[in-house]
């Protein structure tokens, strides 16, 4: 039998081994306390890693862009640096980032001045429209995105709606094609579908634009950013050029630029002149992250850029009450997507269809040169539904219809070096000339010259002779 001294010393035992943990116990219990902190430190790291990873990419555009503007002496632009936050920044530029040129407007004798959108934030438009109303407009649209209102907003709300009504028609006739299909890659993405009326404001829904600064397409992306964000530019093939495609890349950049800023409105701006000047009218602003606040700071441009895109998503909803009929556009109602794996010339498909070239050009931009280079990987190519059955029914004798004619060797050579169907001109260069100089004066791109000779990087010397192929 136990006795009581006994069952004293045993309970005081058990306790003491419960409520002391033994060395092994402490150290165990030390090295999990550790590995938890050490996992908290890699994934700080690897967050940080990610944060600098997309402020690079996003950088990258902006370089790119300023290598194909002209050289400092005319748009005042200095070189790079680096700031703390990881960013490449431009230091005291007044580059004039032309976003809005486009071609297409002047073969429809349309007037439409790209710079009117950037200067309104120095007059003062008048309306017969109250303020209230535009506010009760603007608010009623349960924007994702803040739509704010202020006389910069209403100078462009007023630009779009009462100064260029012809253009504005045309506008609102391809937005019922095109909004939809741009609701859908937003949507894919996460982000807000309000982030279709970008589109707008870069090339007035232009799937052929192209800015003095080199940009392309719809989406108006640069040489490197359209490379970075996975668009695919050949000799044959220039996805800019797709309206669709060029969207995604715009919707995966504007994802990324909203990491770095956390707000829409940065994120915006950043789509129009990069991420470093907007970084850069941050510091300026004493940090602030309003673009309001920083609105001063901005390229001129930009500044107008975001009222221009509140104004635009205004007009997109708001057009009948200002009287404007959308023109009539001649787009087809239904479209067919066929996958195409072997070369296939836009004039053999119209052989069999029956659809004019023109026709299968406004739908397939992105085929510069009328080919499908589907032997090199698996393309797409649109179709308007009523071609279907017949293209179906003659696909098999499509590809080989007059192959050696429209794939001849020595024609397909001049595609791939850059010349085919213009003329070659040899270019001396100038004392003060720079490749974006030359490609503004031939209304080309820097990538295009160091394509055609073969440059590894855009160092030029007086003297030197540089082949420009123009159509």
């Amino acid at each position: 039998m136990v006795n009581k001294k006994t069952l004293i010393l045993t309970t005081l035992l058990i306790l003491f081994i419960n409520i002391i943990p033994l060395p092994a116990q402490i150290f165990k219990s030390k090295a999990a306390k550790e590995n938890k902190e050490l996992k908290l430190k890699i994934d700080s790291l690897i967050s940080a890693l990610d944060s600098l990873t997309v402020s690079y990419n996003l950088a990258l555009s902006e370089l790119d862009s300023l290598s194909n503007l002209p050289d400092e002496e005319d748009l005042n632009v200095s070189i790079l640096d680096t700031s703390e936050n990881g960013f490449l920044t431009i230091t005291d530029t007044t580059a004039n980032l032309d976003s809005m040129l486009t071609t297409w407007y002047e073969q429809k004798n349309i007037s439409f001045d790209p710079q009117s959108l950037i200067s309104l934030d120095s007059v003062k438009l008048t309306s017969n429209i109250p303020d209230s109303i535009y506010v009760k407009r603007l608010n009623e649209m349960n924007s994702f995105i803040p739509l704010p209102y202020n006389d910069i907003v209403k100078n462009h709300i007023i630009r779009y709606t009462q100064q260029i009504p012809q253009t504005t028609s045309q506008i609102i006739g391809l937005s019922f094609y095109y909004m939809p299909l741009f609701e859908e890659v937003f949507n894919k993405y996460g982000l807000p579908q309000e982030l279709k009326a970008m589109a707008v404001i870069e090339s007035a829904l232009n799937p052929i634009a192209v800015s003095r600064a080199g940009a392309k397409g719809m989406w108006q992306f640069m040489y490197t950013a359209a490379k970075e964000y996975g668009l695919q530019i050949t000799s044959f093939v220039d996805e800019r050029l797709d309206p669709l495609i060029s969207a995604e890349a715009a919707a995966k950049y504007l994802k990324d630029s909203y990491r770095v800023f956390g707000d829409w409105m940065l994120a915006i701006a950043s789509y129009n002149c990069g991420p470093g000047n907007v970084n850069k009218a941050i510091r300026r602003s004493g940090g602030s992250r309003d673009f309001w606040t920083i609105y001063p700071y901005l390229p001129r441009e930009t500044r107008g850029y975001v009222p221009a895109f509140i104004a635009a998503l205004y007009t997109l909803k708001y057009y009948p009450e200002h009287n404007i009929v959308p023109k009539v556009v001649n787009m087809p109602a239904h479209i067919d997507t066929f996958h195409v794996n072997k070369m296939l010339h836009f004039e053999q498909i119209a052989h069999f269809t029956g659809a004019s070239v023109e026709e299968i050009k406004s739908l397939n931009h992105q085929y510069i040169h009328n080919i499908i280079p589907g032997n090199e990987r698996t393309y797409t190519l649109r179709l308007p539904y009523n071609y279907t059955n017949v293209f179906i029914d003659n696909e098999s004798q499509m590809h080989t219809y007059r192959d050696s004619v429209y794939f001849n060797p020595v024609t397909i050579k001049k595609i791939k070096d850059g010349g085919e169907g213009g003329t070659r001109i040899v270019h001396r260069v100038k004392k003060g000339e720079t490749l974006g100089h030359i490609a503004l004066k031939y209304r080309t791109s820097v990538a295009n010259i160091k394509k055609w000779n073969k440059l590894r990087s855009n160092t030029i010397r007086i003297g030197q002779r540089l082949y420009i192929y123009k159509k």
